[in-house]
């Protein structure tokens, strides 16, 4: 496996922070709007929910453990080492766990979690749009990832031709596995509506907001993750 060095580009870097940074915040109120309406969210954290359920580790630390072992299994799938985006992937956590936090203790703050069920499925797909959304913009900005949003991004463009659909799925298996093993055990948290959305549009979603949200904003460093 090969040691490289990523240089970022001169061109556009402005562009590409800003829209990083209006990532970040669509993607923790998204996740926040999810956390409050208690009806399932994001396919991996509800593995990892599963998985803390498991051992002794806090919820961060079992989140961070997975991070660390999909960034192993990034490195693999591109057969080398980029540094960069090694430490990208493992700090982009910082401010959007933080972002998250703050975003749902404000949420919390108000009475949208007392409406009816109904009303908080709609807020609850709105914030699941809203995290595909950001994941299509911070996914082109292409400068830090979340390690799975990375992986998936490997998986798009290095195996199935720039399917973001087919991609979701493909990514999404080791978290089902996962979830599929506490189902039968009849141990299964932090899976609903808001979960089987995710698992079967996320993809859709995210090809969507590609093609007609900011559609100056192309795809950043693809050459490291397309074949040669």
């Amino acid at each position: 496996m090969a040691v490289t060095k990523l240089v970022m580009p001169n061109h556009d870097w402005l562009k590409r922070w800003l829209f990083l940074g209006l990532s970040l915040l669509i993607n923790s109120i998204g996740h926040a709007l999810t956390v409050v309406m208690n009806l399932g969210s994001a396919v991996w954290t509800a593995s990892a929910v599963n998985l803390y359920h498991l051992w002794p580790l806090s919820l961060r630390a079992t989140l961070f453990t997975c991070g660390v072992l999909v960034v192993t299994m990034n490195a693999i799938l591109i057969h080398q080492i980029i540094w960069r985006r090694v430490i990208g992937n493992l700090l982009f956590t910082l401010p959007f766990s933080f972002l998250i936090q703050w975003f749902t203790d404000l949420i919390q703050r108000s009475e949208i979690a007392e409406l009816p069920l109904a009303l908080r499925i709609v807020i609850d797909v709105f914030g699941v749009l809203c995290v595909a959304l950001a994941t299509s913009i911070y996914q082109r900005a292409n400068l830090v990832l979340h390690p799975n949003d990375d992986f998936m991004q490997i998986i798009r463009f290095r195996y199935v031709h720039g399917n973001a659909t087919v991609a979701q799925i493909v990514h999404y298996i080791p978290p089902i596995i996962i979830m599929i093993t506490f189902g039968v055990s009849g141990h299964l948290w932090a899976v609903n509506v808001g979960t089987v959305i995710c698992l079967f549009f996320q993809g859709t979603f995210i090809g969507f907001f590609d093609k007609h949200i900011f559609l100056h904003l192309k795809h950043y460093g693809l050459d490291t993750m397309q074949r040669n």
